[in-house]
Parts: C-alpha cells; structure tokens; sequence
C-alpha cells in the first residue's frame, strides 16, 4: 500500500448521548475528547445521538425524541400562538 495516503485507524470510544450506553469500535475519526476504558486504556471518545441501545429497531420500543414539529416549536421559542 501507499505510504501518507490512509487516515489513521484506531480505537475508540463511542457513546449514546440519550441513554448513556458506550462501546469500543474501532474508526477513522477522531476527537480531542478522550475516556478511560473499562481495561484501564484511554481512548478518543465519539458522542453519537442513536446507537444499537436506543433504536426503536433494536429496542422494539418506540421513543419519542422530538416533541412537536417545526412550527411548533417556533411559536413556542418566539412565545407566538
């Protein structure tokens, strides 16, 4: 393989920012955040919005993330009815 041309793969850390589950993947991307890991090694740490664990796929539940729709919640920021 050419030399310079790959990004660098390494391990990390992701987590699920609704439900606080995390587990170690391997990725190309990066982060300057970093956590130690349950064997004791730090590691780059990815936030992520949906993973395996909140997933109503996955879950066979459904959760409700988004409460109203667009104009809602403009007229709910601007105090509009």
């Amino acid at each position: 393989m050419k030399q310079g041309i790959h990004p660098n793969y390494q391990k990390v850390v992701f987590m699920d920012t609704s439900t606080g589950f995390k587990f170690l993947s391997g990725s190309t991307k990066g982060s300057a955040e970093t956590i130690e890991w349950e064997d004791g090694n730090t590691y780059p740490l990815l936030k992520v919005e949906i993973s395996a664990d909140s997933h109503p796929f996955y879950t066979g539940k459904q959760k409700l993330t988004d409460v109203g729709g667009r104009v809602d919640r403009f007229k709910k920021k601007y105090n509009l009815k």
